[in-house]
């Protein structure tokens, strides 16, 4: 599963610092979540998508969609 939180990030002009700021998830944290270092915790993804307006499932790139 490809997490596309970099490309959406992009899309809609915002930056790490804003996105943590707004979510309250540390920057370290989404750092490690676009590098896929890490796999994001639903309670993120709802947090991430809610700030920028998308549905969870934009968020990633997966076949069983």
């Amino acid at each position: 599963m490809k997490i596309l939180l970099t490309q959406i990030m992009y899309e809609k002009n915002v930056s790490v610092r804003q996105l943590s700021q707004m979510t309250g998830i540390t920057k370290s944290t989404l750092n490690n979540i676009m590098i896929e270092k890490y796999s994001p915790t639903l309670d993120n993804l709802e947090k991430i998508a809610r700030v920028l307006k998308v549905r969870i499932s934009d968020l990633y790139d997966s076949p069983y969609k």
